[in-house]
């Protein structure tokens, strides 16, 4: 299992003093780019490429309250893929300091083209690093976004 550790820190709480749904969405980007940088494709090279990551839809499902300074081990998996890589549904959880899974954010998106302004199937190496990623229990075959002319 790909996991990485994060703090929830101030400027991620609410009014409430829960972390707020936005802190969620930025810490799970965090850590896919702290993936995709460890598996050869810092932000250099994405620029290189002229390619990015783009997140069609984001859902978060909510289990247990977090609390300003809780270290949390936020995961990273599959959940959906299609096969030339254009197309992707990533998932993070997030686990507080008892073991206890706070939320999950799954994220549906692929590769743009910064360009052409489109989605592109993934580079080989990028596609490898996504497809070593463990699978989730519900994971699903998704079909290509390139259109072939």
């Amino acid at each position: 299992m790909y996991e990485k550790k994060l703090m929830a820190g101030w400027g991620d709480m609410d009014f409430n003093a829960h972390m707020r749904n936005t802190a969620y969405l930025d810490k799970s980007g965090d850590v896919r780019m702290i993936f995709f940088s460890e598996h050869g494709f810092p932000m250099s090279e994405f620029s290189r490429l002229r390619l990015g990551p783009v997140i069609q839809k984001d859902e978060i499902e909510y289990f247990r309250e977090v609390n300003l300074l809780d270290e949390l081990k936020i995961t990273l998996s599959i959940a959906g893929l299609a096969e030339d890589g254009s197309r992707w549904i990533i998932r993070n959880e997030f686990f507080r300091p008892d073991g206890k899974l706070a939320a999950r954010v799954t994220s549906a998106g692929g590769w743009l083209d910064l360009s052409a302004r489109k989605l592109v199937a993934a580079p080989a190496g990028l596609l490898e690093a996504v497809k070593a990623l463990p699978r989730t229990d519900d994971f699903q075959q998704l079909p290509s976004n390139v259109r072939v002319l």
